[in-house]
């Protein structure tokens, strides 16, 4: 089997992206349209989503047909309308009886304040996302719902770093596959797990490195300036056979790689979310899966700050090292 180092690395699994420069907005559609089984963990304190409560454990619905991530803010969550109506148009959804239902999650990041604030992914744009999926390699970077997204914005976004969409996965013993796709919209600082270095956040006054998020807020300087404007929101996706309460726990788990890589996360003022995905029959233990899942959220969240580039302004790294 071909491995992109992404989320279609599992089976089963495609990605669309909607993509708006002018607007400096977009949506990503993971599309799982034989279903998946789904968990859910909302660790951040401003969340935008949509369908989560079904996520949950002794709640009926056990599988889900897609999930959406889009910027626009709580606007947003309108993409997920445009996915309905592409899976509905295929035949695909939970049945009840009455016809059938397609089952989409949904996560949104705040990008209005980069682009134009009037421009927002709606259902159109979420159809079109679902046009373009494909199960083989996933752009990454500014693109769909990563097109607006910036990290370190503690000092405003002129002294912020622009961040986007990054991807990865991981095989294990068994063929078992383990992958993430993550848009990095964070108040903090993104940082090395290795080293602690910190590679992207508020920039310095003369260009050169990063200032402390952290630093910053035990300074004591910043008392009402900081807004719930930021969110980290991502899939976890595997191949391994898991039930609805184990796909919960890998959601969880997997936080546990923004943890590693973004300082401070699951604020106040950030809506971190993370979707879960179980598609396949491969036999693993929910204790290593949810330990490489935590991996490779941590290499997804660095990928969406190398593969990003300067948008309106807001430089991103490979342009920082220049100065």
């Amino acid at each position: 089997m071909v491995m992109y180092n992404a989320v279609t690395d599992v089976p089963g699994i495609k990605v669309g992206h909607y993509t708006d420069k002018e607007g400096i907005t977009g949506c990503t559609v993971i599309l799982c349209e034989q279903g998946a089984v789904a968990g859910g963990d909302v660790s951040g304190s401003a969340p935008g989503t949509r369908e989560t409560d079904l996520l949950r454990p002794g709640n009926l619905v056990e599988k889900v047909h897609a999930i959406v991530l889009s910027g626009g803010s709580a606007f947003g969550l309108d993409a997920a309308s445009g996915v309905m109506k592409y899976l509905e148009g295929r035949g695909i959804g939970h049945e009840t009886g009455a016809g059938k239902v397609p089952v989409v999650p949904a996560a949104i990041i705040f990008d209005l304040a980069i682009g134009n604030p009037r421009s927002r992914p709606g259902a159109e744009d979420g159809y079109q996302a679902c046009l373009a999926a494909t199960d083989a390699k996933v752009a990454e970077g500014c693109v769909g719902a990563g097109m607006g997204a910036v990290v370190g914005k503690i000092l405003g976004m002129q002294r912020a770093t622009k961040s986007g969409l990054g991807t990865a996965s991981e095989e294990i013993a068994g063929g078992v596959v383990i992958a993430a796709l993550v848009v990095v919209n964070a108040l903090g600082d993104v940082i090395e797990p290795n080293t602690g270095k910190i590679i992207a956040g508020p920039r310095r006054p003369n260009g050169k490195g990063f200032l402390s998020t952290s630093e910053l807020l035990k300074s004591g300087q910043l008392k009402g300036t900081l807004l719930s404007t930021n969110t980290t929101i991502g899939v976890v996706a595997t191949n391994a056979q898991l039930n609805k309460e184990q796909a919960n726990k890998l959601a969880h788990m997997a936080q546990a790689g923004i943890a590693r890589t973004i300082e401070p996360c699951c604020t106040m003022y950030d809506g971190d979310a993370l979707f879960a995905l179980s598609l396949g029959e491969r036999k693993a233990d929910i204790n290593v899966l949810g330990s490489v899942a935590a991996e490779v959220v941590a290499k997804a969240i660095l990928r969406a700050i190398f593969q990003a580039e300067t948008v309106a302004g807001i430089p991103a790294i490979r342009d920082i090292k220049r100065c």
